[in-house]
């Protein structure tokens, strides 16, 4: 076994594994769209081990087949509190599709990438299949897919818009956001003998209401009808703002949507962890390899990305407008401890496999560590979407020091090599600052220390855009910033003799992106002596802005119309203006650039 452990070391997800430890009939059975790998950055290993923390029976029935007899979904029986089901660490739609809606030919978070271990809508689909087999079994949503189509959405895979998963799956509760506080309630409830159909005040969760809810105008928000919302693309727009802003609250109001003769309610998230409370769910043990089933497949991409990597906050401030982050995980960060996070890179040298480097110390953003209003009072009041757009809080204390100080220590392990930093950073927060900032900030420092020791021969970075109009959409900041901390990497690089490369992300086809806008891009990036490689074409998920723009033509803040580049002819001739350089593409792009009076351009871009 890898690592001198034995198989009782993980959760079981066999019958074989259920007996042999004296199991009759387990408590809750997990359902997942991923393999099971045993590691603090998947979340149904964090919530099955939660699950055992609290004194119960649980197993895990990773990537069922759902083609054949439903064997998988019947060999572990019938558990006595609930069924758990989540389509894994993405959608299935943008786990199975590219933006051009062609299915993909891999998934990271399968033996060998191999594409085909999940359905379409994995959560609708599973649950369907439990309520077939055993109708009297509660079964709880949760994770990523069932968190973001919680409510009314627009599904981009169907081009329509689909009601509340808890409608279409018939589940008993949705849990949504991270799930380990609602879990254990939920399990204290259940151990008091409370049916299901009494889980009505637990926060964090969304459930079927078959009366419409007593108004509250005080506590409780009525959103437009699913019914009313495939009738106006407007009522769906205000619906969105409503809903960002509460999910962006510190104290949110219970959201009640009708859907049909039923009611979706939503009740307000859980107060935010307190670190004490995270470090206990990154403490739990945790074998941090996938289970031995997997030991004669072929690696799983996803875990040979992460395996050395720590997650050292959670939470995003940024807000941006084509991110799912904020509408999961929350907008105020949740930092770890350094202690608990110096215990992980230790846990991580221990590792047979480990060669000295620690992959990424980062999170959703990475320079968010320890992050968070000065004065907790004015953040409670606060509706903002995003904390430092269209300018930085000033309430926000952006401290760099602790961050810089965790790299040092952790960098000091005698058995640590290098730390890299590859989760993506904000260098908004420390680039173009003024002297006295810089310095009480420790801005120069950590841009130095990032730099200089922790980028593994590319510095990744998201400035997404060149256009100041698209960049706004996006709650972006301008493009002067990534073009100051170019220069700033360039110094240091000369300065240390590093031979390292920044790399920029650029989307095309986002919401009020234009052809125009693409072609200042190309120019632009060109001009900068950048050839790019890491691009995308924008695709619309749930619960995002761009994608209610996408869907509906109108900013729900304003109301005002936005261009969408819509067909996948458009977003095609977009995408081909980030390869402007290739020579299939030179004759296409002149004649575009003739067609919309940017002649000057083709001069720029073909001397």
């Amino acid at each position: 076994m890898n690592d001198n452990h034995k198989i009782s070391d993980w959760i079981p997800v066999t019958k074989k594994e259920v007996e042999q430890r004296g199991w009759e009939q387990l408590d809750v059975i997990l359902i997942s769209g991923d393999a099971y790998i045993d590691h603090p950055s998947f979340g149904t290993a964090v919530i099955a081990r939660i699950i055992e923390k609290e004194g119960y029976r649980i197993a895990i029935i990773p990537q069922p087949n759902w083609q054949d007899d439903l064997r998988d979904f019947r060999k572990l029986g019938k558990p006595k509190l609930f069924f758990g089901v989540t389509a894994g660490s993405m959608d299935s739609m943008v786990n199975h599709y590219t933006a051009n809606k062609r299915l993909r030919s891999d998934d990271a978070f399968t033996p060998g990438g191999r594409a085909g271990y999940r359905p379409d809508y994995t959560v609708t689909a599973y649950t369907k299949i439990l309520k077939q087999l055993y109708p009297e079994t509660p079964v709880i949503i949760g994770g990523i897919e069932a968190s973001l189509r919680r409510l009314t959405h627009y599904d981009y895979w169907s081009d329509q818009l689909k009601p509340s998963v808890l409608a279409d799956s018939v589940a008993d509760l949705l849990v949504y956001g991270m799930a380990e506080q609602p879990i254990i309630e939920i399990l204290q409830l259940f151990k008091r003998g409370e049916p299901v159909s009494a889980l009505t005040t637990v926060k964090q969760t969304a459930y079927i209401s078959l009366v419409a809810p007593i108004p509250d105008n005080n506590n409780m928000i009525t959103l437009a009808s699913h019914e009313e919302c495939l009738k106006s693309k407007t009522k769906f727009a205000k619906n969105f703002k409503l809903i960002e802003q509460e999910s962006n609250k510190v104290f949110a109001k219970t959201i009640v949507q009708q859907v049909e003769n039923k009611y979706i309610v939503v009740n307000p998230p859980f107060p935010l962890p307190a670190e004490k409370q995270i470090d206990r769910f990154y403490d739990l043990v945790y074998t941090r390899l996938p289970h031995p089933k997997y030991n004669k497949k072929p690696p799983i991409p996803a875990y040979e990305m992460i395996k050395h990597s720590v997650n050292i906050h959670r939470g995003c401030f940024g807000g941006c407008s084509f991110c799912t982050i904020s509408a999961h995980q929350g907008k105020f960060i949740i930092s770890r401890s350094e202690k608990s996070i110096l215990k992980e890179v230790d846990k991580i040298t221990t590792m047979s496999d480990f060669k000295g480097y620690i992959s990424d110390l980062g999170g959703p953003s990475a320079n968010m560590y320890k992050m968070k209003g000065f004065d907790q009072d004015i953040c409670n009041r606060c509706i903002r979407p995003s904390c430092i757009y269209p300018d930085i809080c000033k309430n926000l204390n952006i401290n760099h020091k602790p961050l810089t100080e965790l790299y040092k220590k952790a960098e000091s392990h005698p058995k640590v090599k290098k730390i890299f930093v590859n989760s993506g950073i904000r260098y908004d927060l420390f680039i173009d600052k003024t002297k006295k900032e810089a310095a009480e900030n420790g801005y120069e420092e950590y841009a130095e220390q990032l730099i200089t020791r922790h980028v593994s021969g590319r510095l990744k970075v998201a400035p997404e855009h060149t256009s100041h109009q698209v960049l706004k959409l996006m709650r972006k900041p301008a493009f002067d910033y990534f073009m100051k901390l170019k220069k700033k990497f360039d110094q240091l690089n000369k300065k240390y003799q590093l031979n390292q490369q920044i790399v920029p992300y650029f989307i095309s086809s986002h919401p009020g992106c234009t052809i125009e806008n693409m072609a200042e891009l190309a120019v632009k990036t060109k001009e900068l002596g950048l050839r790019l490689q890491q691009v995308q074409d924008f695709t619309p998920t749930p619960m995002t802005l761009a994608t209610v723009i996408y869907y509906t033509g109108i900013n729900p803040y304003t109301l005002k119309k936005i261009y969408r580049a819509k067909s996948i002819k458009d977003k095609k001739l977009q995408q081909k203006f980030f390869f402007w350089y290739k020579p299939e593409n030179v004759n296409l792009i002149k004649s575009v650039l003739k067609r919309i009076n940017k002649t000057n351009f083709i001069n720029r871009l073909y001397s």
